[in-house]
């Protein structure tokens, strides 16, 4: 087998915006990659072609290609590097059916290719060789709030999500910090939304299950729900649990929380927009300049 029987990096491009949708509308790139092979179902010979010398397998370098041509095209973006949401043009492709939605891939393909040949980058001959650089994956800027009480704009825009929405960014959050997840659950679900592995350190890692709840950022969450919660993650065999809501939690929630395994950590509104404006998800951090500083240099 060649690298001439394999799918071009174009064949993969609408197989990576399912992937990125069944991941739950966000994913990293290792995850994306693997779930966009998974799907091909090719034997192991053809999982082991290579081009010439070179170790990556010419199925996985083309679906790095497929990867950057679909954020190229406006289907992907990519506000964190290595991390990757579904945008509403890749929404709009995969609503389409099946030829529809082909015919439409291939079109912003066309149209990628022809914006970087008239600027003279390395274009489709390239990516079909996998002798070239794939393409840069630039990171987007993210969106600036108001000045003033951001988080209580983080908050409001929060909760205008529908509750699918919701759990699709906070899977989006939480992978930007570390953690591995497949989507499992769905708007209303009253379950676990995610699961997969939380790292514990460079060698250890964790099973962790994680539930995502838009709710008022006034309510009072109460203890059941983090019991019920406990249930079902002890249920699915998690080690670990994250309860994110833009609610508050109650006292006998947060002992409950510690007091009874799995361990759930527990994230509220506040500790929620601190995380996204940590890794500047939705948010930008503007400079400032700290004038008492510059004191000890006047004389």
């Amino acid at each position: 087998m060649t690298p001439a029987d394999l799918p071009r990096y174009h064949d993969l491009m609408l197989p990576t915006l399912r992937a990125v949708a069944e991941l739950g509308g966000s994913g990293s790139g290792r995850e994306i990659t693997a779930r966009v092979v998974e799907a091909l179902g090719l034997s192991d010979d053809a999982l082991a072609v290579t081009y010439g010398e070179r170790e990556k397998p010419v199925v996985v370098d083309r679906a790095e290609w497929a990867r950057s041509y679909c954020k190229l095209a406006g289907a992907l973006e990519s506000p964190k590097r290595g991390l990757f949401l579904l945008t509403a043009l890749g929404r709009e492709v995969l609503a389409l059916p099946a030829a529809e939605g082909e015919a439409r891939v291939r079109e912003l393909d066309y149209l990628v290719r022809a914006r970087r040949r008239a600027a003279g980058v390395a274009n489709d001959d390239d990516a079909n060789t996998g002798q070239g650089e794939a393409p840069n994956e630039v990171e987007d800027e993210p969106v600036a709030p108001a000045v003033t009480s951001w988080k209580e704009q983080l908050l409001g825009r929060l909760h205008r999500l529908s509750p699918e929405g919701f759990e699709e960014l906070v899977l989006f959050v939480l992978r930007a910090y570390g953690l591995e997840l497949r989507r499992v659950g769905g708007a209303g679900d009253q379950g676990i939304d995610g699961i997969g592995t939380a790292p514990l350190s460079p060698v250890l890692s964790a099973t962790v299950a994680v539930q995502a709840k838009r709710w008022e950022p006034t309510r009072t969450v109460a203890r059941e729900v983090v019991a019920l919660f406990q249930r079902d993650a002890a249920a699915a065999g998690a080690e670990r649990a994250v309860l994110v809501t833009l609610a508050r939690y109650s006292e006998p929630a947060k002992r409950a929380a510690t007091t009874t395994t799995p361990t759930v950590d527990l994230i509220d509104g506040d500790r929620l927009c601190q995380l996204m404006h940590e890794k500047e998800i939705g948010v930008r951090s503007l400079p400032t300049v700290d004038d008492a500083w510059f004191d000890r240099f006047d004389t």
